[in-house]
């Protein structure tokens, strides 16, 4: 991540800064802190959770938290297709859609679909799942989903961006309204030169 920060800015011609190695990590760090925070935890918490501690149970629930990855490929292409300025495109347009219909299922619905699996697997109704298992595990879930949320929002806010269509550029004001340019056109008496 820290490469492609360093060479972004170097393509932007800002390679002839006299930026020390140490200046750019720091510039690096003040902008892109949660996401390093996000893959540091990654690396020494999650990974020793699931390899080490949880003693071989649990491979359906950690199966489950892997797919939320299956949006990653859509995200990093619209993070390509901006910077490369392509985010007109029609690639853009269904990456986009794509994302947001993989986020969604895989990263929001995944924690409804983990509790409901629980519940037919125990016979509980999904409403009492929450209520049957350990705080610590609502706790977990609770944490893990709350960014998602988070991005999820960010997300529906860039689609609509994306999708909302252009607002057309009106024309000055005559007589407190606004005029339609090509009837303004038909009825202005006026000779055109």
């Amino acid at each position: 991540m820290f490469l492609c920060y360093w060479h972004k800015y170097k393509v932007k011609g800002h390679d002839t800064c006299s930026w020390s190695t140490l200046t750019a990590v720091k510039c690096y760090l003040k902008k892109e802190l949660l996401m390093v925070l996000h893959h540091v935890v990654m690396v020494t918490a999650c990974f020793p959770i699931t390899i080490f501690w949880r003693e071989g149970k649990g491979d359906f629930f950690l199966g489950c938290l892997l797919m939320a990855e299956l949006s990653t490929p859509f995200v990093c292409l619209g993070k390509v297709l901006i910077q490369y300025k392509k985010q007109h495109t029609l690639l853009h347009k269904v990456n986009g859609l794509l994302m947001l219909l993989t986020f969604f299922s895989c990263r929001i619905l995944l924690f409804p679909y983990m509790y409901w699996v629980y519940g037919q697997y125990i016979g509980l109704p999904l409403l009492k799942v929450p209520f049957s298992i350990p705080w610590q595990y609502n706790l977990g879930s609770a944490f893990l989903m709350a960014p998602q949320v988070y991005w999820f929002f960010l997300i529906c806010r860039g689609a609509c961006k994306l999708f909302r269509r252009p607002k057309p550029k009106e024309e000055p004001l005559r007589n407190g309204h606004v005029v339609d340019s090509y009837a303004a056109k038909a009825q202005d008496p006026r000779p055109v030169n």
